[in-house]
């Protein structure tokens, strides 16, 4: 909206100020910040009231959680989603495809979440939206999203799939790259959601991984800047910094109350969409296998599941004490918070050598 401001600079040339991708970057992290801070209490107790018991706790869990976290409001994620949603409004190019194209993905992510987290409610269950269904929904909506990417970018890059440190190695995927497309944002979405599990734990990852593709965003879609470091330049994607900073902006506002012990828990609202939000981002910057390495720890979260179960339906045998792997070191007699900031560190080494892969080429 304010962006619109830029057409009356010619009258008022302070107003020329709006036309820069960095300043409203800027304006949407405060915004969203203020936001979220703003509306969080209230919100809180809103939800307090409506879920009366809060999110239920997995039986097969870590015990302890049983004592600490029961009672804890779930749905934390339309905090997230509110101010990131306000603050792009006000911010970013109402011109830009790209800016509508993943927030749409990260909106739609945020409904199935949202029902997702609506039948752990009122079902008083661990279980909620049915697996398969869920999975179906979110390819359907990823498919989408890439076919728009697809048609907004130029041929043959916008099928094509580009490997990190080097300058030339393409590989032109056909449309058969909606599929891999398609893959990255589901993928991303319930890697995040399965990292969600203390406080704490997923949304300083988030706003890493968003601020490393903030940056990146904004590179390539700089024509300039792109050739500088041989990245492949797509035009418009600047405007994706904008969104990836109010990310930032509201998961700073969401960690206030989220941090240990949370007075309330993200839930699959908001892990869901942050999660489909970073995959839609790396698609349409064509940095899909940068994401893999920037987001190493949902990675990291998703594999040691997949391990865990395949490991147990082939032997019987279970290789970590517990799945997602955060449990794993609970289990080993890591504290809560030693595991968090143990985790965030690990994010920020990955995130750096993601960023790595800009200039190594």
């Amino acid at each position: 909206m304010f962006y619109w401001l830029t057409e009356l600079s010619d009258k008022i040339s302070f107003l020329n100020v709006f036309r820069y991708i960095t300043f409203r970057t800027g304006g949407a992290i405060v915004t969203a910040l203020v936001f979220v801070f703003v509306v969080g209490g209230p919100l809180i107790d809103l939800l307090r009231l409506k879920q009366g018991k809060g999110q239920p706790i997995r039986s097969d869990g870590p015990k302890s959680h049983l004592i600490s976290k029961t009672g804890t409001p779930t749905m934390g994620g339309l905090m997230i989603l509110s101010g990131l949603l306000v603050s792009t409004l006000l911010w970013a190019n109402p011109k830009s495809p790209y800016v509508w194209v993943v927030l749409g993905v990260t909106l739609s992510f945020g409904l199935i979440g949202f029902y997702d987290d609506y039948l752990k409610i009122t079902k008083q269950t661990h279980a909620g939206f049915a697996g398969r269904t869920r999975l179906f929904v979110e390819a359907a909506i990823a498919v989408a999203a890439c076919t728009a990417l697809v048609n907004l970018g130029r041929p043959p890059i916008a099928t094509s799939l580009v490997f990190p440190f080097f300058k030339e190695l393409v590989i032109n995927l056909g449309w058969a790259f909606i599929i891999l497309g398609s893959f990255v944002i589901v993928g991303a979405g319930n890697a995040v959601n399965l990292t969600d599990g203390l406080d704490g734990l997923a949304i300083v990852p988030v706003m890493i991984a968003a601020a490393s593709f903030g940056l990146i965003s904004y590179l390539a879609g700089n024509a300039v800047f792109a050739e500088y470091l041989q990245i492949h330049y797509v035009a418009g994607t600047g405007e994706l910094a904008v969104l990836c900073g109010a990310v930032i902006g509201a998961g700073l506002g969401f960690l206030w109350y989220n941090a240990p012990p949370a007075s309330i828990f993200m839930g699959d609202t908001g892990s869901l969409s942050l999660g489909g939000m970073l995959g839609a981002v790396a698609v349409a910057i064509k940095h899909e296998i940068v994401l893999a390495i920037v987001g190493g720890l949902f990675v990291l979260e998703a594999v040691s599941v997949i391990v865990q179960v395949v490991s147990f339906k082939l032997t019987g045998k279970r290789v970590f004490k517990m799945a997602p792997i955060h449990h794993h070191y609970e289990q080993l007699g890591w504290t809560e918070p030693q595991i968090v900031i143990r985790f965030w560190i690990v994010a920020v080494v990955l995130a750096l050598a993601g960023l790595a892969t800009l200039k190594l080429r």
